[in-house]
């Protein structure tokens, strides 16, 4: 793919499009498939371009660490407010879910534990307030 920037020779707007290569943009005008934007002239013409430069993957990859830990922390703070506020059920999620979903008389206060994907889609079927959380363990660094 390949992205330039165009210019109507009858209006003077600019703007940009793909396209698959350049072969590509040059049979569309040829076939007179392009056109302007605003005032639907076929007189569309490339006009110049700055080059993408990429930056580099040192810079990239210490931005990216960056940022993994700084969601890691979120995670962990997340984490650590769900561990002080709600009940751990283990394995036993999905029916605690429906247990505390339909019977009323069932303490309210907030559980987390352990579901598969299809277990959460079926609460969530149901009506059952449910989110997939990811969890970090503790002993990651």
């Amino acid at each position: 793919m390949i992205k330039y920037s165009l210019k109507c020779k009858n209006c003077s707007l600019e703007f940009d499009s793909w396209f698959a290569s350049s072969k590509e943009f040059d049979k569309l005008k040829r076939l007179k498939l392009l056109n302007c934007q605003s005032c639907n002239s076929l007189f569309i013409e490339k006009s110049l371009m700055s080059p993408n430069l990429a930056k580099t993957k040192k810079i990239n990859k210490e931005n990216d660490i960056e940022k993994i830990k700084e969601v890691k922390k979120k995670l962990k703070d997340y984490q650590k407010f769900v561990k002080e506020n709600f009940k751990f059920v283990g394995d036993n999620f999905a029916y605690e879910a429906r247990s505390v979903h339909y019977n009323k008389n069932k303490a309210n206060k907030g559980i987390y534990g352990n579901a598969s994907l299809k277990d959460i889609n079926e609460l969530k079927e149901e009506g059952i307030e449910t989110e997939f959380v990811p969890w970090i363990e503790d002993k990651e660094n």
